[in-house]
């Protein structure tokens, strides 16, 4: 799919068909994906753990998702996206932060995996809804997430049942300065 097109074509889906399901092979093609993106020095320390089961992903909604977010996720498998914690914007030898961002730059480059993540899932047919209002200490419980990693997202994905319009952008005009 080019680009642009991929691009205009993704959106944050709240209803799926819960009659299709992610496959494994998708998903591994999703992280693979968000691996090529950039990360500070290369670290590469943005984790993923995958729900696909029916069964766990109900289990999983009820007891880490508010009722909203159940809702906009339901018939959807669940990727929860987290990052090795103190390590990216840290250095080595003494374990300071280099600049005020300390553990922001964990976040941001779990953004940019995140991004390729789910501009793949588009191409290969799927959608997602990026989810940051959930339970992250009922997440770390139940998948056994260990304490050195920041819990971030759950990335709801799944076929879309609807096909909503495209919302509002700003322009460059909006956002962009020349100096």
């Amino acid at each position: 799919m080019e680009f642009e097109k991929l691009m205009e074509e993704r959106r944050s889906i709240r209803k799926y068909d819960s009659s299709r399901r992610a496959t494994k092979e998708q998903i591994t093609a999703m992280v693979q994906a968000a691996i090529q993106a950039p990360s500070w020095k290369n670290s590469q320390t943005s984790r993923y753990y995958c729900i696909l089961d029916e069964l766990q992903c109900k289990k999983f909604s009820e007891s880490c998702l508010p009722q909203f977010n159940q809702n906009n996720s339901s018939g959807a498998s669940y990727i929860v996206t987290t990052f090795v914690k103190d390590r990216v914007g840290f250095d080595k030898e003494t374990g300071a932060a280099i600049n005020e961002c300390g553990n922001g730059w964990g976040y941001y480059d779990l953004g940019l995996q995140n991004e390729n993540l789910i501009l793949k899932a588009r191409e290969l047919g799927l959608d997602t809804l990026i989810m940051g209002i959930r339970d992250g200490e009922k997440i770390r419980e139940m998948l056994q997430i260990p304490e050195n990693e920041q819990v971030v997202s759950v990335i709801a994905v799944g076929y879309r049942a609807l096909n909503p319009e495209k919302p509002k952008r700003k322009t460059p005009d909006d956002i962009l300065k020349f100096v």
